[in-house]
């Protein structure tokens, strides 16, 4: 009969704190770039004429909304 046995090891608290710091830039990095093409969206987009707008179902009220 074949055992296998597992060995669980623990992370030792600096690779805690890294891996926290890690996601911490990431989430950052992660917010600035959704900003920043929430940003190039809007201004795409307000450069359209009204009617060009219309053609892709949206309104110049509805620029306001991308948040």
């Amino acid at each position: 009969m074949t055992v296998y046995q597992m060995n669980t090891t623990t992370q030792s608290g600096l690779a805690v704190v890294f891996g926290q710091f890690g996601r911490a830039v990431s989430n950052v990095v992660l917010t600035i770039r959704d900003w920043n093409d929430r940003r190039v969206t809007r201004k795409v987009l307000g450069g359209l004429t009204d009617r060009e707008l219309n053609d892709i179902g949206l309104m110049r009220a509805d620029l306001n909304d991308l948040r």
